[in-house]
């Protein structure tokens, strides 16, 4: 079996946010999608793995990490028990 890049996909509080994607993107969106939830007995979105497909994208950027650390710009992450009001 294959190991898929993503594996759990988060249930976190949203940031809206609209994208246009082509046409082929979607499709391999959706593919993906659908074999991850196959996988994981689960039903998702394709949308839903957007953000978890960047994150990844980003973390695994050696150059961004590099770059980041460098100009000191690392955003701070929110605790999991904190709430902004």
């Amino acid at each position: 079996m294959t190991k898929l890049k993503l594996s759990d996909i988060r249930d976190d509080k949203p940031v809206k946010l609209s994208i246009d994607l082509p046409a082929q993107t979607h499709r391999d969106l959706a593919a993906y999608a659908e074999i991850l939830g196959r996988e994981n007995g689960q039903t998702l979105e394709p949308a839903k793995l957007v953000a978890p497909m960047l994150e990844r994208f980003m973390k695994t950027d050696r150059g961004f990490a590099k770059l980041r650390k460098d100009r000191g710009s690392a955003s701070p992450r929110p605790t999991p028990n904190s709430e902004t009001t």
